[in-house]
């Protein structure tokens, strides 16, 4: 079940300093997780402990447990209807789950209000959705630059940054055109910059490829992956198609509300 991202005004409403965690019963996971070796080896970077979701009657999440370290690229696959967006959306603090604990860097993201959890998105996450979600009223270059206008850069700083990205993603002489003026492909990939522009700590990407053809699909994956790498950021890809899992480090399967796999 997907909901719509948190709005332009919404990402803007920016409160005091983020809380930090006091101890938590998922303290004891992180440590398990440590003791035994490999990847547990460090806290991850971004998890959730036994969360429950439901919109009204109907349960999106039952339970889910789900971690990544840093730097990784993590794909979570599931059928329609299966959680994996209701998943994303509590991760990133789009949502805020019904029960249960959302840990991201050492604070609790699930007890965060909702304008922390908006300075989080803005500052520190990056987005890419199906369909691009670009504002129509705006140049490409000038949606690229929305995340660090929202963040307090000046315009002419704000488009200097964003200006790169359109060379490193095969966007050259796009800066100045409307969503309406841009194949699928391109939107997607202005979204992309959009996402990375302010090198956020975790991208989360909902079926990135989902609106694309099979070749737009493989070029965004193969951007949307390099361009993370280099930067050093932690992926989190939802999708139901396999040659887009295929991307990732690894992969987890939610199946009615779980991480099963």
């Amino acid at each position: 079940m997907s909901t719509p991202p948190a709005s332009h005004a919404t990402l803007a409403n920016v409160a005091g300093p983020i809380v930090a965690v006091n101890h938590t019963p998922a303290a004891a996971a992180v440590a398990t997780a440590a003791a035994a070796g490999g990847r547990g080896a460090s806290a991850p970077i971004l998890a959730c402990y036994d969360l429950h979701k439901s919109f009204g009657k109907t349960p999106a999440l039952r339970g889910a447990r789900f971690q990544v370290q840093s730097g990784e690229v993590v794909a979570i696959m599931g059928p329609s209807g299966s959680g994996k967006s209701t998943l994303l959306h509590c991760l990133a603090g789009i949502l805020t789950p019904d029960s249960g604990e959302v840990h991201f860097g050492g604070q609790r993201v699930d007890r965060l209000s909702e304008a922390q959890r908006s300075e989080l998105r803005r500052e520190t996450f990056g987005f890419v959705y199906q369909f691009g979600q670009l504002v129509p009223e705006l140049t490409a270059e000038e949606n690229v630059a929305l995340p660090l206008l929202l963040a307090g850069k000046s315009r002419a700083a704000a488009l200097a940054a964003a200006r790169p990205w359109f060379g490193r993603l095969a966007l050259d002489g796009l800066e100045g055109r409307r969503s309406s003026e841009l194949s699928g492909g391109e939107s997607q990939r202005v979204a992309l910059a959009r996402g990375l522009v302010a090198q956020p700590q975790v991208l989360f990407a909902d079926e990135p490829t989902g609106s694309l053809d099979s070749l737009a699909g493989e070029l965004v994956m193969d951007l949307l992956v390099e361009s993370a790498r280099r930067l050093g950021t932690t992926v989190v890809i939802v999708t139901h198609e396999p040659r887009v899992a295929a991307y990732a480090d690894r992969e987890s399967t939610v199946r009615d509300g779980l991480v099963v796999a």
